[in-house]
């Protein structure tokens, strides 16, 4: 629990001396017990906990009396238009042909071993650091201890720290070249450290496993993980699809599923010209349509839902998933993005909260318009009369606010 030494500490952050905050280095003390259980060295712990600080100016931080910074993660604040930008992916696309080239032995060899094709791992890449581009600037440790010391997930984050200090104890890298993006993500395909514990690939045999330098070393570990989630070889992470005139768009979310073959039975169309292979029309699938009727619906089968795990957003899997295929074959979505306006987070939370009381959703309220929320919208757009369109728009927040 926060102490009043706490609030002294974080008020004069600019004019008290290191070691200020007690609170925090009486949180960091008691860290060692854990530690030593996973045979981290004393000398180790004395190091690198030695002068840390936390680093108030983070987001996401929950500082009792101070409002939360939000994360700012574009793929819930941006719409679908803006974030999957086809002129960002074409020139990513272009620039990760000539680097499936650069490293076509050793993609080949990462896909025989975890069959995960190379043109996913660079889209991974592309993404997360901009092919290595993205300046990672905060020590890892310190945002992982500030994140497990008062982060709004701060259970999450305290054996990422831990972790963290195992790396370091391991010599898997200098504390030096241990940069991190504000939330302890670190390397070219952005780990945390329990992910680059787990899934670190050591391909020349040097010892370690290095995300941070090694490019072929950091799409392996993201192979590793895909492979672990479920990653099936030799099938597709969606279709892009026309749906049947009058296709009820709740329908369009996870747990409505179909095999392919009977989605294509029941009227929907493969829009991309691709062929779905007679091995791949018995796959389950559910479809989703990311901005309701204003933008491209995909038939989502299991390797959608492995993508997630790198990052839950569907914005994120579908950025993904689209620049691997634009590095394999440079041709845009069959069916554009309208242009669209995204509700303010707290009117999100506010429908959610009516759709929570009203039994039509019972998932967290937190401002996202995720598939879960606008299969919730579409339901209430058919019990009160509203256009139904599964989407978050100022008509169904006026109903709403009317009180129905």
């Amino acid at each position: 629990m926060l102490t009043g030494l706490l609030f002294l500490a974080m008020s004069a952050t600019t004019s008290a001396p290191a070691r200020a905050d007690a609170g925090f280095d009486r949180w960091l003390a008691a860290q060692w017990p854990a530690a030593q259980a996973m045979g981290i060295s004393r000398a180790t712990f004395e190091r690198e906990t030695r002068g840390l600080e936390p680093d108030y100016s983070l987001p996401d931080l929950a500082i009792p009396g101070k409002p939360r910074k939000p994360d700012g993660q574009a793929e819930f604040v941006q719409t679908p238009a803006a974030y999957v930008s086809d002129k960002a992916i074409g020139n990513y696309a272009a620039r990760g042909r000539k680097l499936a080239g650069q490293y076509a032995a050793e993609l080949k060899v990462i896909e025989r071993q975890f069959g995960v094709p190379g043109s996913v791992l660079l889209a991974i890449w592309a993404r997360e650091t901009a092919f290595g581009g993205a300046k990672l600037n905060h020590d890892a440790l310190r945002v992982l201890a500030t994140q497990a010391y008062v982060g709004r997930r701060k259970d999450d984050f305290q054996p990422e720290f831990l972790a963290a200090l195992k790396i370091l104890d391991e010599g898997h890298v200098t504390r030096a070249q241990m940069k991190s993006s504000w939330a302890g993500a670190m390397g070219l395909t952005q780990f945390l450290p329990t992910g680059y514990l787990t899934y670190g690939v050591d391909l020349d045999g040097d010892g370690t496993a290095n995300i941070w330098t090694s490019v072929p070393e950091a799409l392996a570990a993201t192979a590793s993980l895909l492979r672990e989630k479920g990653w099936q070889p030799g099938k597709r992470w969606a279709y892009e699809i026309a749906v049947p005139a009058g296709f009820d768009c709740t329908q369009a979310e996870p747990d409505v599923t179909l095999t392919i073959g009977d989605w294509l039975k029941r009227g929907v169309k493969i829009a991309d010209g691709r062929r779905v292979p007679p091995s791949a029309m018995k796959d389950k699938a559910s479809i989703i349509m990311p901005a309701g009727p204003f933008g491209p619906a995909f038939l989502t089968p299991a390797n959608y839902f492995v993508l997630k795990a790198y990052n839950f957003a569907d914005l994120y899997v579908l950025y993904v998933g689209h620049l691997a295929d634009r590095i394999e074959d440079d041709k845009p979505f069959a069916q554009g993005w309208k242009d669209i306006a995204l509700v303010k987070t707290r009117d999100l939370e506010f429908m959610q909260k009516v759709l929570t009381r009203e039994g039509y959703y019972a998932e967290k309220i937190d401002g996202k318009a995720g598939m879960k929320t606008r299969a919730a919208l579409g339901t209430y757009q058919k019990a009160n009369g509203l256009t139904l369109d599964c989407w978050p728009d100022a008509q169904v927040l006026e109903h709403m606010r009317r009180g129905g």
